[in-house]
């Protein structure tokens, strides 16, 4: 299965699209509006076409508070870069002024930690096993070093099992390499988004959702069969899950798993060349058809920004 995206929360979306375009050399592959919430941009970070397994996504909410880690909230999303790679964002790193620490050693894999400008918390983590995964070449940072994409998540809890016990069973996860109070959890695949780490903490404070946080995980669903498919089995166990919602790029069932972290069921289909041609993925904002009626009113709402390669956004 996999992890299919991760989404989290930022402030200023200027500053977001700076960093993760040209620091960590992401591409911008979508550039839509919160369907839920309009006013506000959906940015959508990835590979050369997003596949899943590398989306990193952010609801921009400039003046919003700051969010607090604590139980029941994702610590940090780690990204996969070849482990022989590792000394160049050494290097990069303090090219840019970010501080971190590392590399240090975790479960296996040299580990470089460090925040991004809103604070959230993020790890490279050198991965043999991605060596042969594209990276893409269209960036500042050269191809050879690219990120990969996801490696997982770091999950804050007050027990594993209970979590272990979602992740094992309707998820299909296998658990894996312990250290302390860190359990590692890995998809039987291959390639990104294989991981998911719990760090149990015991009667740690609860979690804030804000700027800065981790908002939700999402895993993947070949299509809407086993989507269905997987939406049963946790109802059937006594775990609410929302109806399928139409995301556009992909289809989405949402539900709580028992630590308090939102989850998500997201479909690999239809992806991001459903509205925009490959060359083209990130180059004006999106509308969903359901949305087109209020093009001029979201328009207004939303705040002006530069994209990467210096132009604004065209027009839906």
């Amino acid at each position: 299965m996999g992890i299919h995206h991760v989404t989290a929360i930022a402030g200023d979306p200027q500053q977001n699209l700076n960093f993760y375009t040209g620091v960590l050399g992401l591409r911008l592959v979508k550039l839509t509006v919160n369907f839920d919430d309009t006013g506000t941009y959906h940015l959508y970070y990835g590979d050369e076409m997003g596949r899943p397994g590398t989306i990193l996504t952010f609801f921009t909410w400039p003046g919003s508070p700051k969010g607090r880690t604590g139980v029941g909230q994702p610590l940090a999303v780690s990204l996969a870069i070849p482990e022989v790679a590792v000394s160049y964002w050494v290097e990069r790193l303090i090219r840019f002024g970010i501080a971190f620490k590392g590399p240090i050693a975790k479960l296996g894999n040299p580990v470089l930690e460090f925040t991004d400008p809103d604070g959230m918390n993020l790890e490279l983590v050198g991965d043999s096993s991605v060596n042969s995964v594209p990276g893409w070449s269209g960036g500042p940072v050269p191809q050879e070093s690219s990120i990969r994409g996801i490696f997982g998540v770091t999950l804050l809890e007050s027990a594993v099992e209970p979590t272990g016990d979602i992740l094992t069973g309707p998820l299909g996860y296998l658990g894996g390499k312990s250290e302390e109070a860190l359990h590692r959890f890995r998809s039987a695949g291959k390639g990104t988004g294989m991981h998911v780490d719990v760090r149990s903490v015991g009667g740690f404070w609860s979690g804030a959702m804000g700027i800065g946080a981790i908002h939700h995980v999402a895993f993947r669903a070949k299509g809407g069969e086993d989507q269905l498919k997987l939406r049963a089995m946790l109802i059937e166990q006594g775990t609410p899950a929302t109806q399928v919602l139409d995301r556009r790029y992909f289809h989405s069932v949402y539900f709580h798993e028992p630590g308090g972290v939102l989850f998500e069921i997201a479909t690999d289909g239809p992806g991001f060349t459903v509205d925009e041609p490959l060359e083209r993925l990130g180059t004006s904002l999106k509308l969903p058809p359901w949305l087109e009626s209020e093009n001029e009113a979201i328009q207004r709402r939303l705040p002006p920004i530069e994209l990467p390669a210096g132009k604004p956004p065209k027009k839906p």
